[in-house]
């Protein structure tokens, strides 16, 4: 009787496992598929030049945000590319 339940355990364990691996492969290969066909265009930052900014308190600020934001843009970059 145990080693039935151990069995039927094991059995239980195994589809599971197999039915995630799937599921991972089948979803990279739905990714790229979509990215081969639908690829994303690539975004022009509009040109602009500089305007001279007035020291305040909230510049610090800002700039701190600006570097956050820049960050996380070159992370994001990264994932699509598959550097990381």
């Amino acid at each position: 009787m145990f080693f039935e339940s151990i069995k039927i355990m094991m059995l239980g364990m195994g589809t599971v496992f197999l039915f995630l691996t799937i599921m991972v492969y089948m979803t990279k290969l739905m990714s790229k598929l979509i990215l081969r066909f639908f690829p994303e265009a690539p975004k022009k930052a509009p040109v602009s030049s500089p305007k001279p900014v007035a020291a305040s308190p909230k510049t610090n600020e800002n700039a701190k945000i600006a570097a956050i934001l820049g960050a996380l843009q070159h992370h994001h970059q990264l994932e699509k590319e598959g550097k990381i």
